[in-house]
């Protein structure tokens, strides 16, 4: 049984590519006013907020635990709407060996189709795939959609 995987889900949302990729890139520390069912807190550690190589603290509620990723903005690209984030630390690090969320944003009628893929390498063969954490980042997709309706 191989260590590494990936897991992929899309979900439709109302808010266009440009703004829900500016959320995930430049407007970062807004996210848990955007996703407060989701995010509860995000530090920036080093660098400047949606800049490359910015290292930022997440904290989040997961299985109903309070818990914490470290996080490094691996890629920023405007033209195709798409951020990449590398965990280099905290729950998802106990868990796998290597993580990184990739967010799409794509242009779809008046909103978007954002597209979700984690690629992840575990510890253990028996260790669970990351679906969990992919229906987390879906929910917190569609709560940041609602939130940027309000604005």
């Amino acid at each position: 049984m191989s260590l590494l995987g990936k897991v992929e889900a899309e979900v439709e949302i109302k808010a266009s590519a440009d703004r829900f990729h500016e959320v995930n890139s430049k407007r970062v520390a807004e996210v848990p006013k955007l996703s407060p069912n989701f995010i509860q807190r995000v530090d920036l550690l080093e660098g400047e907020w949606g800049q490359v190589g910015s290292v930022m603290c997440w904290y989040f509620l997961f299985d109903g635990k309070a818990v914490m990723s470290k996080e490094v903005i691996e890629t920023i690209d405007d033209k195709n709407h798409l951020v990449t984030f590398k965990v280099i630390g905290g729950i998802l690090k106990e868990m796998y060996k290597s993580f990184k969320f990739i967010i799409q944003a794509t242009p779809k009628g008046e909103g978007s189709l954002v597209h979700w893929t984690l690629e992840y390498e575990k510890l253990n063969a028996d260790d669970p795939d990351a679906s969990s954490m992919l229906q987390f980042a879906v929910g917190q997709s569609k709560d940041i959609d609602a939130h940027l309706a309000l604005e």
